[in-house]
């Protein structure tokens, strides 16, 4: 194995997977660097959300390899990819998969109480988080008495409280009308922005790729090309990455995943 270079925060290298015997994903590589803005665009069935999926580590590709941090996520446990999921990414969805028998702030909250974090410092920030997705109104309220798009922003909400170091928003503004999916998408792109927060962005939409401070493009589950914004100040960056030597252990407990609030992110610290 190759460790990733020390720019990039998640990076991937030929990625394949099936389901069910048809290719989701062809030998996909790709690098992110930390608090960069990808979108990965392509139409439906093109392999956006499998790619999503192992970047996450939900599901684990049949070839290839991805890092985090310079560790090996796909050579970690489930237990530990759970781990890193509950702590160091978010993952907002097409659909807001709410439970139905919490309030919206305890929904949102959910991911700190699951931490171990204290009731009321949970409270507060997901408090404070439906009041800048302006759902703070709604927040006594069960998801059954919400709207689809107060639904959504609860979810929203819900995968920025922890302030992670990577968000993962698959197709997050198909079930929102225009105007709601602007305002969803602002507050994303200004959260991520303001906290370096790394944003993998699956769309099949022009206008919400363009937000994006690099696109990557998806057909058949293979690369065909991309923009890179970023590249009009770093001509050099390649367009698949190559690092260098020098791998870390996997899966061990020297691995250097930092899920134990490294890089300064305390587990209740999340100031909006």
């Amino acid at each position: 194995m190759v460790a990733p270079p020390d720019n990039d925060v998640l990076w991937a290298r030929s990625l394949h997977h099936t389901h069910n015997g048809s290719p989701a994903l062809g030998g996909v590589s790709l690098g992110v660097r930390e608090g960069e803005i990808l979108a990965v665009h392509g139409p439906r069935g093109s392999g956006k959300t499998t790619l999503l999926r192992c970047l996450s580590g939900q599901l684990l590709p049949q070839d290839g390899e991805v890092w985090f941090n310079s560790t090996p996520v796909h050579t970690m446990s489930a237990r530990r990819r759970e781990r890193l999921r509950r702590d160091r990414f978010g993952w907002l969805g097409p659909e807001p998969a709410l439970l139905p028998e919490l309030t919206a702030w305890e929904n949102a909250a959910l991911p700190l109480l699951l931490r171990g974090c204290s009731h009321r410092a949970a409270k507060a920030a997901a408090l404070e988080w439906l009041e800048r997705l302006d759902t703070g109104p709604c927040a006594a309220r069960r998801p059954h008495a919400l709207l689809q798009s107060q639904r959504q922003r609860v979810a929203a909400a819900r995968a920025l409280v922890g302030g992670p170091a990577v968000l993962f928003a698959d197709e997050p503004t198909a079930c929102l009308h225009q105007e709601d999916r602007g305002h969803l998408l602002r507050t994303l792109t200004a959260a991520a922005r303001s906290h370096r927060i790394t944003v993998v962005l699956a769309t099949h939409d022009d206008d919400v790729a363009a937000l994006a401070d690099r696109t990557v493009s998806l057909v058949d589950g293979r690369r065909t090309g991309s923009v890179q914004l970023a590249d009009l100040h770093d001509p050099g960056r390649p367009g698949e990455p190559a690092g260098p030597a020098g791998a870390a252990e996997p899966d061990g407990p020297g691995s250097a995943v930092g899920l134990d609030g490294a890089e300064g992110r305390d587990a209740c610290s999340l100031s909006v």
